[in-house]
């Protein structure tokens, strides 16, 4: 079945991007030394799940919709905040699956942060 391998959020600054994704989630992004404005994201740092991507500046208007995963819904909603994003949708539970809310970055892309339920295994 095909999957998702890679992702990209779109920024009309994205140095801007590139500041409030580390101080939030902590990932490492490093610019790309190649001819166009890009920078590469690792989010697994030794991990078995998730996907790296890239920030980029922004070539049309639009939302990037994209689901990560969070120890805490709350605890990542705090940092969200105090890092210049907002809370679009607050945390709602999802049945057998955990905890999600929606929140938009610096740039207006939108993105969910879920928590895992660990009790409904």
């Amino acid at each position: 079945m095909p999957r998702v391998i890679h992702f990209e959020i779109h920024a009309d600054d994205p140095e801007r991007a590139v500041i409030f994704y580390k101080k939030v989630f902590k990932w490492k992004i490093d610019k790309w030394k190649g001819p166009a404005d890009y920078w590469l994201v690792s989010t697994n740092k030794g991990r078995k799940r998730g996907i790296n991507g890239a920030i980029m500046r922004r070539v049309k208007r639009g939302s990037t919709w994209n689901t990560i995963d969070v120890p805490s819904v709350d605890g990542f909603v705090k940092k969200v905040v105090k890092a210049g994003g907002k809370v679009v949708q607050k945390k709602t539970t999802i049945p057998g699956v955990g905890y999600m809310a929606y929140c938009a970055d610096t740039e207006g892309n939108v993105f969910g942060i879920m928590q895992e339920d660990t009790k409904a295994k």
